[in-house]
């Protein structure tokens, strides 16, 4: 089991930038493939973006694209999500999760994910 704790939220503005971090307890971060998800008020949890245990593949979505990148560092055990050119429409409770499973190939599916932070705010104001 791991243990995700999420920081690095906050209010900015449009136009800004943001770093979260979610740092994993444990000895197995490097196993896991690691996720961002993001949900706004009255709307469900929606995939962010997503990397497989050594970095080498990642997926993002459409709405993110060129915009946020997710990046790890297995030996601080750390998984981070650098967010620039911060709209209004970015403003949600940020989790990241890990998937538990020894699946060859990282999913964007949320169902894939079973361990979840406790998320972070992030408010973008226009």
């Amino acid at each position: 089991q791991v243990q995700l704790v999420e920081s690095g939220g906050g209010l900015v503005q449009a136009g800004g930038s943001l770093r979260l971090s979610c740092v994993a307890s444990g000895h197995t971060f490097s196993s896991y493939h690691m996720g961002w998800f993001r949900q706004a008020p009255g709307k469900e949890r929606e995939f962010v973006a997503v990397i497989s245990r050594s970095g080498s593949r990642i997926y993002n979505a459409d709405s993110v694209k060129g915009r946020f990148t997710i990046s790890r560092d297995n030996a601080k055990n750390t998984v981070y999500l650098q967010m620039s050119s911060l709209k209004p429409e970015d403003t949600a409770v940020y989790y990241c999760a890990a998937d538990g499973d020894l699946r060859s190939r990282v999913q964007i599916g949320i169902s894939f994910y079973d361990y979840w932070g406790q998320g972070t705010q992030v408010t973008v104001s226009s």
